[in-house]
């Protein structure tokens, strides 16, 4: 299925499955190909105005299952991308030096389907796709294994979410922000708990604000209602992300630490983060 689907990841995936220890089990989990469900809050919008465009997000997600690496990568010798690693090589959230940003939520839907877990499917975007416009079309053509929410900029300032799912076909909209629920709320428990709702409406109102600046739209998400500390029921914030496609920054951010990262500026380094008592990242 990788190979059908995104061949050009061929050599990377056949170098990781052998750093791996090669065997079936390695080669099964590094495909991603129909992995277990797995459940999350997380937050994302694009400011577009002043110094934009920026892709600003916060990952929400049980702190025992973060691997917290921030890679950069220049896996197939073309892009180089940095972004925040998942299931070992998938992304989360992350950026590609041509200028084009992902980051994902859960979409807030039950079904499951034959299709590939989302972490493989960010990174095939920012390994193999430079704008919007194709990160779009390799999207329409790709198999999903759970519902999840991808939102989009690239330098020019297109902006794209993409609401995906394994049981129908992707809904496209050029709408800036992302939560938890894909244009109507179908899982109303999961909803509530998480108050996918409450966040959106907020984040849009941010974006409306001729008020807003770019600096107070990051500083929002560091904050409740957009800042969860609900780590022991698995959706608690976990850091918190902002990709500048134009200059090429990103900054990983946290509400008493900033730490930022380019292209031509990655210094390997560690910073350990104390999230609640008794929860570490």
């Amino acid at each position: 299925m990788l190979r059908e689907h995104m061949p050009e990841l061929m050599p990377a995936y056949d170098r990781v499955v052998e750093l791996a220890g090669g065997g079936d089990l390695a080669a099964r989990m590094l495909s991603l190909y129909r992995p277990p469900p797995y459940l999350a809050a997380c937050s994302q919008g694009v400011w577009t105005r002043e110094e934009g465009p920026a892709l600003v997000r916060n990952y929400d997600y049980s702190p025992s299952r973060l691997e917290g690496i921030a890679w950069h990568t220049r896996l197939l010798g073309g892009m180089r991308v940095i972004g925040m690693s998942d299931c070992l090589w998938g992304l989360l959230d992350g950026m590609n030096d041509a200028g084009l940003a992902v980051s994902l939520t859960f979409g807030g839907r039950r079904v499951l389907g034959d299709g590939f877990g989302i972490p493989i499917v960010v990174r095939y975007l920012l390994e193999t796709c430079a704008t919007v416009g194709e990160a779009r079309v390799t999207l329409a053509r790709l198999p999903f294994s759970l519902s999840h929410n991808l939102t989009l900029v690239d330098r020019s300032g297109e902006v794209l979410t993409a609401y995906l799912s394994p049981d129908r076909e992707p809904i496209f909209r050029p709408f800036p922000v992302a939560t938890n629920h894909q244009g109507i709320v179908e899982w109303p428990e999961q909803a509530k708990a998480t108050k996918t709702v409450e966040r959106e409406h907020l984040i849009v109102g941010l974006l409306d604000d001729p008020g807003t600046t770019p600096t107070s739209f990051v500083d929002a998400f560091l904050r409740d209602p957009l800042f969860s500390t609900a780590y022991e029921s698995g959706f608690g914030t976990l850091y918190t992300a902002e990709y500048r496609p134009v200059v090429g920054a990103i900054a990983y951010r946290w509400p008493a630490f900033e730490w930022r990262l380019g292209f031509d500026a990655f210094i390997e380094d560690l910073h350990t983060e104390v999230l609640a008592e008794g929860s570490v990242a």
